[in-house]
């Protein structure tokens, strides 16, 4: 007996046959009652109830798992879980989906993320489950999936397909256009093929099979739909309560008033296609939504405006047909018909475009064929209906077949012809489902059998295979019977004569009819217990009894069904028709007609094939689904059962019988038990063991060992169930995470080891440098010095030792002679010492009696000096006792040596010009930045670190006892114990000596040549060698002798003026350059804490003017900068600005003149005059370190001159005169030496004449006086100054004459009166001249040239008769217009002297005496080239005369200028000569010989600087391309002559090559590593050209690894044989990229470097053969240019994609091999880099391609911004945008990069840096990004009318906008009129006059008084901000998917979401918010965006041009957010 309580469940006997489940309560009264799932109340029985298992109370998600193991238990697990909103379930694998009728919050985004990549069972049943373990068994197996989607009409089929499409097309992620096509699929295909039914308001009436193709990383890329069995009978007839097909409804409901009244179209009630089932409407659909989407997805599907149109006129037509009705007439006692007279036929004949007595004649006639003719036989009404509907039926059924092919063709990507190429796919099967109705037809019967076939797969999926398995498998098993439903398939369709068969046969019979039909069903199937036979003779139903019950079918109709034929009549007809739609829908009928009109419109003719069959509807059928089986069976199945839980389509109800019968008939009971006692799931071995092995706790499973164990076996399988499965899956899961976890720990300690290693390494190497560097410095120090002593006494033993034996073999060989002579001569020498000896005695005597008396003297002097001593320091103590006196005046006393008067130009001036300073020619000040680390450089480090012993770096007064600074030389250390004696008598510090006459014996000799230095070197105007000469007594003085002063330095006998003790100072710095580092530490030690004023003043004047003469060392400065920062006032910046100028312009070579320490005392510029030739006089100022390049600079560009090359400044003293050039030349030196000149004749320095010139000293080969009109003229009046002064001298007086006529014209014109001709001779006759020749001769002359001259009657310009006269002195004196050398000749070919003066000029080069006479001339041609070595004073020059080499001063100014000259003229030169021979066959090649000449042809064709150039032989006449570096350009502008160039002999022809290749920039390379060793197994054999063998018998053979020229005509490769054409591509842009081969048209390097990495980016195997290529140029290549254009290929190559491994090796050791090259360490990391990353896709980037051309590997971007700012940054080709972003925003010192991207502008290709997304924009918060960003980017928007805004915000937005742009001026006001549009939105102009707009902004104006304009943007912005549209990104779009919006709407992106606006209103119409957005995707044109729910959702569909911004905005911004709910 069962006890029971309270709360218990238990089973209750129902009475229909399935207990129900119950639970037991108690009653008030204390009873127990039982209360059932209905909620009736049962009484309690002994008998009658059982009690229910725990899992059977609440359900379970598997009814696997079920305890009550029966009909009941499953039964009530699904009404438990339904009642909970819970339609999902499992059984095993399979699905139950019960359909709730109503939308759960079951399919949104979050639900498709949630159940993505997780093993079925992990969580609740879903459908999403099912589709995501579709998605991963595919790709993990490799094998096509299905699913089948079983289950009655109104069960949910359609959208369980639905919802596996939307989970496919999300999981893919691609958000691609082909995922919402194949979604918008269903729209379109549910319009068409489904309709309202009795069970379901969107009922499938045609089953479809859509087969989705995905790639082989899992995005869909196609799909594919068959489509199955449509219910055409729908049209024409419906059921009571049902409705026609979808399309018909939301046509005429959805489409605009204007398309139906041209269709001629009214609502559904007037159609009688549409009111059979007395049904227009549906309450769960929308038919003007419906309709809204289904014209979004003919667009998305690629239908065009025309076939949306074309299929409308159809669907009307059919409608208009629907309501023609027939007559009934008798013609020819013939019952006939005649069409009733309505609008309806005529709009069905326009929609058709057929004539109407034709369609007439074919709906109310029918013609068929006898033996003889064709007969026609009138319809009856009832026959003329059933015609009409047939044709209707055709016409829907076609035009469906029509549009589910335009929609594949828009879908279904056909597969590669790649045979290896394996499609993946997954088959959704939404069929209809077993139908059973009170009328059951045709189609009821197709429908029901292909249930039948699916049942049976079903059932041989899990019963049949699946027990016939476990019996192959031997596993004890227990057999479980089922439902099989075979039997009443082979009634069906299988046995003979089935009931299909029977059908199909009757209806190929002409006199068949429904009754012999049923007659044979009965015949044959009475009597079986499938078929139901009829019950008497006139019943015409007949009963089947399928898998889901018995059915009755009404067999009336059934043949006419089957055979779905449509009359001829009705197909020519169609034929006949105009509408292009009509006839591509039945173009499968017209190709097939049978008959074919003849001439004779009475006679028809029969084809052959006429007798084949028409095909029935059944058979069609029965093939589609034989097709289908197939493609199921091939595939992995997956199955959802669905099941309806009521009739009433109504929520939450759950009908108990009709839910048991379909899980009876779908066999769930029977799948349970299976499911649980068996293995569903099932490995081969392999499969198991390489998925599994990972579970094995050992590594001794070798797979290949344990396959070849069981190979013995046929088939070896694994079979798992289920759950084991489930939880072997997640054991390897958590397996492969840990063993994931193990590599990347191994990997990354490897990493690290790794990176700790090469830190180690690195510091290694660091500290091995420093200890070297440290070991090099004490080296230096002291190790140097004592391997100098070592090695000296070492060579001074080998010189003694060998000196030793000399002498004892001279002693040995001349002892034997000397011998002899010795005896005769011994007495005579004792005699001559005795005498000599005596008088040596008495001499010796004498000196120490005078030795002894100098000693007494000099005791008396030490004496009277000490005394004197003592008697000065009282006198200095007594001194500082005294007033102090003021600074100024302590500088006066110390200038005091100082006369009134200061030099000048001719001494007039007497004091120094006041200038303007920003005249002073002096480098650009060092930025302040410099002096920020001066701190760190104080002199007194500087001391403790370079002093020596214990020398401090503070003022003593006392001798030092060795430098401050260590010194090598002897003469430098003695040379400083003297200065610094010099430097402390100089400032004071010890008093001056008493002895004023004793003579300086001991001063320094150079200083001593210095003092008396006479300028005998300096000649007169009348002298040609003054130039040459004078620079080299100035070059001289700067030039240290070689030797060396051992002395004291200057005596301290004798008191010095402070004059002759600062030479003395600058002396020594000037003559010995390592002094000057010590000078400069003696003056700041005595500077530093010194406490005597004076002292300090004398010191700091003595550093300023040592700074202005020479340099400290490169180590002292920064200390020396540090030191003079803290100097008295007025001397810092004064000291600073000379340091910087001195160090600019380098050491003087005088000392200091009178100018410039007049200059110094008031620290104010020097201001000289300079004469221009034209009389005209400018000052300028200048310094202690002026140039004679900036005093020219200066002076062109005072005077506007452009040709400045050659004019020279000229410095002149008495009649001396001489050029200081336009170089480095000191100004202030040559004044100097004109003073010491000036004083060494008695005068005095501040009365010196000297002068100053600028004028003309040389002219260029190629000079032009139309160039530069001021230097012409210049010229000019240089030439006639000259010709007045007698500088310029005529052989003839006629040129005289002639000149003086045209300066006559120049200056007069044609007036040619007396006076001006007086002028005339003044100005051009020398006074020589005037004396030979009386002044009225010389008028006469001039004047009648004058008149004659042909200037006067062409009236030339004055600019061109000054040009003729420039031109004549050019060509006339050309040595007067020369640059002078001195030389002496070291070797080279005898002359007449060895020491001469090179003059070099436009001409050429002479080599010139003392008296002028030419030694030797060198025209520029004879001049092969010219070297000097630096820091040497020799110059060689390379001749055809010899080679010259040369010791000049100026070695460097004579090397420049000739090679200036030489490469000017080779530029310009259009001849050149062979170095060689060359022979070419290719045209585009000249050929020639040695030594021929070659005239060169400058066009665009060729460019030189790629080493070719197009030139023409002179011998033969022909044209072609040169190579540059075969041929010599002859420096000259006039064609050469044979003799003296072209016959060379072979020695100076080897030297011309040698010397071309140097300075052409080709430098000889022998290559240390080539592809020599790797061409041998990987080349292809050389091609042997046998017409170059027979021309050149010695010809080498073919090295395929080294450079060509000629393009090869075979790839290198062996594997590329037979791909010519295209190595040929690739090999002529190497050839003309690195200038090999000559192009006439000239290509931009990157359309080359696409031609030559393009094809490789997507072939790998021309990668090998590119590296190949380059790498063959660069082999033994000469050519520099060629070189570095292959370095760059190879760069640029090494970074898109690696060689193989074969070839790596070799390319590593090709670049390692070439380390000095400066690309090869970048190629080999570039190298590194591309085997770590996958290869590139695109070829190279123009940046990339400028930057390696310019020889950087830094690549540089410019970024605009919104401000209109742009700034440059630095990328590289792994920079990823968001490292820039966070670059740019450092940079521009933004708070955040968050929110910021970078744009390109196309097609400029132009990058800018905006605020992309505005997430957390406050104004004020950032003011920069307020500026730059938001301000810039805003106020656009604002103008264009995208905000909604009032009036007053506009007037005060108006007034910020007006005080941005201009600040505070008020004046402005009156442009507001004109600039209103930049004020005001563009939309809003209008709402007030331009006045009143002008009035209300000048008074918000005049109210934001005292704002700054970035206060106004600020303000502006604060004002925006507080609208919900601030930050957005606007779309115009045009919309078709709500009818209720405009056509035109504002699409608005913010972080708010997406916002719909109307454009006019601005209205809000809708906002979606990023966490409703279900799905977007995008074509070229559209975007399609779904809300909401996958199911029910709003679909959004927009026309715009901006897609792809569109897309990408919402992307990021969808991104971000799901980012930000992410982060916690």
């Amino acid at each position: 007996m069962v006890v029971l309580r309270k709360g218990e469940w238990v089973w209750v006997d129902s009475g229909q046959g399935v207990a129900i489940g119950a639970e037991v309560k108690l009653t008030d009264t204390g009873k127990l009652q039982l209360f059932d799932d209905e909620g009736k109340v049962l009484y309690l029985k002994e008998e009658g109830f059982r009690p229910m298992h725990p899992t059977s109370v609440n359900g379970v998600d598997d009814m696997i798992r079920l305890g009550d193991l029966n009909e009941a238990g499953l039964l009530r697990n699904l009404l438990v879980r339904h009642k909970d909103g819970i339609i999902y379930t499992y059984t095993g694998s399979i699905l139950v989906a019960v359909n709730p009728y109503q939308l759960l919050p079951l399919y949104t985004t979050e639900q498709v993320h949630l159940y993505t990549d997780r093993r079925l069972g992990e969580l609740p049943p879903h459908v999403f489950a099912i589709a995501d373990s579709c998605f991963f068994n595919m790709r993990r197996n490799k094998k096509d999936q299905c699913c089948v989607i079983s289950g009655e009409s109104g069960a949910g089929k359609t959208e369980s397909t639905k919802l596996m499409l939307q989970f496919l097309a999300a999981v893919s992620g691609q958000h691609s256009w082909i995922e919402q096509q194949i979604l918008e699929a269903n729209p379109i295909l549910e319009a068409f093929g489904n309709a309202k039914t009795i069970r379901n308001d969107n009922s499938s009436r045609f089953g479809k099979y859509i087969d989705i193709n995905f790639t082989k990383g899992g995005a869909i890329e196609g799909a594919k739909i068959e489509q199955y069995l449509l219910e055409k009978s729908r049209v024409c007839r419906q059921a009571p309560e049902e409705r026609n097909y979808h399309i018909f409804y939301c046509m005429l409901m959805g489409m605009p008033a204007e398309q139906k009244k041209i269709l001629s179209l009214g609502n559904a009630s007037e159609y009688n296609y549409l009111t059979m089932g007395n049904c227009t409407s549906c309450d769960g659909r929308d038919d003007i939504k419906e309709y809204a989407h289904f014209c979004s997805a003919m667009k998305i599907l690629m239908f065009s405006e025309n076939d949306s149109w074309e299929i409308n006129k159809l669907l009307a037509a059919i409608l208009h047909l629907g309501n023609v009705h027939f007559e009934a007439t008798i013609l020819n006692n013939l019952e006939s018909c005649d069409i009733m007279t309505s609008h309806h036929f005529n709009m069905a004949v326009k929609l058709l475009e057929v004539d109407p007595k034709a369609l007439e004649k074919s709906l109310t006639q029918r013609s068929f064929m006898t033996s003889r003719e064709s007969v026609t036989k009138p319809l009856t009404s009832a026959q003329a209906m059933d015609g009409k509907d047939a044709f209707v039926k055709a016409i829907y059924g076609r035009l469906f077949v029509w549009v589910v092919g335009k929609i594949n063709k828009a879908v279904f990507k056909p597969p590669p012809e790649d045979t290896k190429y394996v499609r993946q796919s997954i088959g959704l099967l939404d069929i209809f489902g077993f139908e059973n109705f009170n009328k059951n037809s045709f189609e009821q019967l197709c429908i029901n059998f292909a249930n039948e076939q699916l049942q049976q797969f079903f059932v041989k999926h899990v019963f049949k295979l699946e027990q016939d398995e476990y019996a192959r498998e031997n596993i004890v098993w227990k057999h479980i019977d089922y439902n099989d439903n075979q039997r009443t398939l082979d009634v069906l369709a299988n046995k003979s004569l089935n009931i299909l068969a029977l059908i199909d046969e009757e209806s190929n019979f002409p006199k068949g009819t429904d009754t012999t039909m049923i007659n044979k069903m009965n015949q044959v199937h009475g009597k079986g217990d499938v078929y139901v036979p009829p019950k008497n003779n006139h019943d015409t139903q007949f009963g089947i009894q399928h898998f889901a019950g018995v059915v009755h079918y009404d067999s009336k109709g059934f043949l006419e069904k089957n055979r779905d034929a449509l009359s001829t009549d009705l197909i020519q007809l169609v034929e006949k028709s105009s509408n292009k739609m009509l006839k591509q829908a039945f173009q499968n009928e017209l190709s097939s007609n049978g008959e074919i009109a003849s001439a004779n419109p009475k006679m028809t003719i029969t084809p052959k094939n006429s007798l084949r069959r028409a095909p029935t509807l059944s058979g069609q059928f029965r093939q589609s689904l034989d097709a289908l089986m197939k493609t199921l069976t091939a595939c992995q199945p997956y199955f959802i059962r669905c099941i309806k839980p009521n009739d009433f389509k109504k929520p939450m109800l759950f009908d108990r019988d009709l839910c048991m019968r379909q899980l009876r008939y779908s066999g769930m009971m029977e799948t349970i038990r299976i499911r649980k006692a068996g293995y569903p799931i099932r490995y081969t071995f392999d499969e198991f063991l390489e998925r599994y092995r990972v579970l094995l706790k050992s590594s001794l499973c070798d797979p290949k060992v344990v396959r070849r164990n069981v190979a013995v076996y046929i088939v070896v399988v694994v079979i798992v169930v289920d759950f084991h499965d489930t939880m072997l899956e997640l054991e390897r899961m958590k397996e492969l995470n840990e063993k994931a976890l193990l590599i990347q720990r191994v990997l990354r300690g490897y990493k690290y080891r790794r990176q700790f290693l090469r830190q180690r390494s690195s510091a290694l190497v660091i500290q091995k440098n420093w200890r070297g560097y440290k070991g090099r410095k004490l080296y230096r120090l002291g190790f140097a010095r004592l391997q100098a002593k070592v090695r000296a006494r070492q060579l001074q033993h080998h010189y003694q030792q060998k000196r030793v034996a000399a002498v004892r073999l001279q002693a040995q060989t001349r002892g034997y002679l000397a011998r002899k002579e010795w005896q005769r001569k011994r007495r005579a020498v004792i005699l001559l010492q005795t005498n000599t000896r005596g008088m040596l005695a008495r001499k010796q005597v004498k000196k120490m009696k005078r030795d002894r008396r100098e000693e007494e003297l000099a005791a008396l002097e030490r004496q009277r000096r000490l005394h004197q001593v003592l008697q000065q320091k009282k006198e200095k103590e007594a001194s500082t006792q005294s007033e102090s006196i003021t600074a100024q005046e302590m500088v006066d006393d110390i200038f005091g040596f100082l006369p009134n008067m200061v030099g000048g130009q001719e001494g007039q001036r007497t004091r120094p010009e006041e200038v303007d300073l920003d005249d002073l020619p002096m480098v650009e000040d060092i930025p302040e930045e410099d002096y920020d680390d001066l701190d760190e450089y104080s002199f007194s480090k500087f001391a403790s670190m370079y002093f020596q012993g214990a020398a401090t770096p503070t003022h003593v007064r006392q001798r030092l006892r060795q430098p401050l600074l260590y010194h090598e030389d002897e003469g430098d250390v003695v040379a400083s114990m003297t200065v610094w004696w010099i430097i402390l008598r100089f400032m004071g510090d010890l008093p001056e000596p008493k002895g004023s006459n004793m003579v300086n014996n001991s001063l320094d000799p150079d200083l001593a040549l210095r003092q008396d230095r006479r300028l005998s070197h300096m000649v007169g105007l009348d002298q040609v060698s003054t130039t040459g000469v004078s620079q080299q007594g100035k070059k001289h003085s700067r030039i240290m002798d070689d030797e060396i002063l051992v002395g004291e330095g200057p005596t301290l006998d004798r008191p010095m003026t402070a004059l002759e003790k600062l030479h003395s100072i600058v002396g020594y710095a000037i003559v010995r350059r390592d002094l000057r580092y010590e000078i400069y530490c003696q003056i700041c030690k005595q500077l530093q804490e010194n406490g005597n004023r004076s002292s300090f003043y004398r010191g700091w004047i003595l550093l300023s003017i040592c700074l202005g003469i020479f340099p400290p060392t490169e180590r002292f400065i920064k200390f020396l900068q540090s030191f003079i920062r803290f100097g008295p006032m007025g001397y810092a910046p004064y000291c600073a600005k000379r340091l910087r100028r001195t160090v600019a312009n380098g050491v003087r070579g005088e000392p200091p003149s009178w100018l410039e320490l007049e200059a110094t005392k008031s620290k104010k510029p020097i201001a000289v005059s300079v004469t221009l030739m034209d009389s005209r006089t400018i000052s300028l100022p200048v310094d202690s370190s002026s140039t004679s390049k900036e005093i020219c600079q200066l002076l062109s560009e005072k005077v506007s001159l452009k040709d400045t090359f050659g004019f020279s400044l000229y410095v002149a003293i008495y009649e001396k005169v001489w050029s200081l050039g336009s170089g480095r030349e000191h100004v202030m030196d040559a004044i100097s030496q004109c003073e010491q000149e000036v004083k060494r004749k008695g005068g005095q320095e501040q009365h010196a004449p000297w002068r100053l010139y600028y004028r003309k000293e040389i002219f260029t080969p190629w000079h032009d006086c139309k160039e530069d009109s001021v230097s012409t003229d210049l010229i000019y009046r240089q030439i006639i100054r000259g010709l007045r002064f007698g500088e310029y001298k005529c052989d003839k007086d006629d040129d005289i004459v002639q000149l003086s006529a045209k300066h006559f014209y120049v200056q007069h014109g044609s007036d040619c009166s007396l006076d001006n001709a007086k002028t005339v001779v003044q100005d051009c006759i020398n006074a020589s001249l005037l004396e030979a020749k009386t002044q009225d001769k010389w008028l006469q002359m001039v004047s009648t040239a004058h008149a004659q001259g042909p200037y006067i009657n062409s009236r030339q310009k004055a600019a061109g008769v000054k040009a003729e006269v420039v031109d004549y002195a050019r060509q006339k004196w050309p040595l007067f217009f020369s640059r002078f050398f001195e030389a002496a000749k070291l070797s080279g070919p005898a002359l007449p002297k060895n020491k001469f003066i090179v003059a070099i000029n436009w001409t050429g080069i002479t080599f010139l005496d003392e008296k002028e006479r030419r030694l030797l001339q060198l025209s520029y041609p004879e001049v092969t080239g010219v070297n000097t070595m630096r820091y040497s004073s020799s110059v060689s020059l390379l001749t055809l005369k010899g080679d010259f080499s040369l010791n000049a001063a100026m070695a460097g100014n004579i090397a420049e200028l000739v090679h200036m000259f030489l490469g000017g003229l080779r530029e310009r030169s259009q001849y050149a000569v062979a170095l060689q021979e060359v022979n070419q066959d290719d045209p585009t090649f000249l050929s020639f010989k040695k030594g021929e000449l070659i005239v060169l042809i400058k066009d665009d064709e060729l460019t030189v600087g790629r080493g070719w150039i197009k030139g023409k032989n002179e011998r033969t006449g022909k044209t072609g391309a040169v190579p540059i570096d075969a041929i010599l350009v002859l420096p000259t502008l006039t064609k050469p002559t044979n003799e003296s160039l072209l016959n060379l002999s072979p020695d100076q022809r080897k030297s011309i090559m040698a010397a071309n290749q140097k300075e052409t920039g080709t430098v000889e390379r022998v290559a240390p590593v080539s592809l020599k060793e790797f061409s041998y197994e990987y080349f292809r054999q050389p091609i042997k050209d046998v017409n170059r063998q027979v021309i050149s018998k010695n010809v080498a053979p073919e090295r395929l690894w080294v450079k060509s020229r000629e393009p090869i005509k075979q790839p290198l490769l062996k594997k590329l044989a037979g791909n010519s054409e295209l190595i040929l591509d690739l090999c002529l842009p190497i050839l003309k990229y690195m200038g090999d081969y000559p192009t006439k048209q000239i290509q931009s390097p990157l359309e080359l470097t696409d031609q030559i990495f393009g094809p490789a980016t997507k072939d790998e195997a021309l990668r090998d053969e590119i590296y190949c290529q380059i790498m063959k140029q660069m082999t033994s290549n000469n050519n520099r240019f060629s070189l570095e254009q292959g370095w760059q290929l190879l760069w640029l190559c090494c970074g898109l994609f690696p060689p193989s491994q074969s070839l790596l090796k070799h390319t590593q050791r090709f670049l390692e091999s070439r380390r000095r090259e400066p690309l090869a360490p970048d190629c080999l990391q570039r190298l590194q880099g591309s085997l770590r990353i996958e290869p590139r896709k695109l070829p190279p980037h123009q940046v990339e391609i400028d930057a390696i051309q310019q020889n950087s590997t830094q690549i540089f971007h410019k970024v605009h911004f919104p401000n209109d700012m742009e700034e440059i940054f630095e990328v590289n080709t792994s920079t990823r945008i968001r490292d820039l972003c966070q670059t740019i925003s450092t940079k521009l010192q933004l708070v955040s990069s968050d929110g910021f991207s970078i744009f390109v502008k196309t097609p400029d290709k132009v990058l800018f840096f905006m605020r992309k997304l505005w997430f957390n924009v406050s104004p004020g918060r950032d003011l920069e990004a307020d500026l730059i960003f938001h301000y810039p980017q805003e106020l656009p928007k604002y103008l264009r009318g995208y905000h909604r805004c009032t009036k007053e915000d506009m007037v005060n937005i108006g007034a910020l906008l007006f005080r941005v742009k201009f600040n505070n001026d008020k004046t402005q006001f009156v442009l507001i009129p004109k600039m209103l549009k930049d004020l005001v939105p563009n939309d809003m102009l209008k709402a007030m006059s331009t006045t009143d707009w002008q009035k209300n902004i000048v008074a918000a104006y005049n109210k934001q008084a005292s704002m700054t304009s970035e206060e106004a943007s600020l303000a502006f912005l604060k004002v925006v901000c507080r609208w919900p549209t601030f930050g957005c990104a606007f779309f115009e779009v045009k919309q078709t998917s709500d009818p209720n919006f405009p056509d035109i709407v504002r699409i608005a992106i913010s972080k708010q979401g997406v916002s719909i606006i109307h454009p006019k209103t601005k209205d809000v119409l809708a906002t979606h918010p990023f966490n409703r957005i279900a799905n977007w995707c995008s074509g070229s044109t559209y975007f399609h965006i779904t809300v909401g729910n996958l199911v029910k959702g709003n679909k959004i569909l927009c026309e715009t041009s901006l897609v792809k911004t569109f897309i990408t905005v919402l992307f990021v911004y969808h991104q971000s957010k799901k980012i930000s709910k992410q982060t916690p």
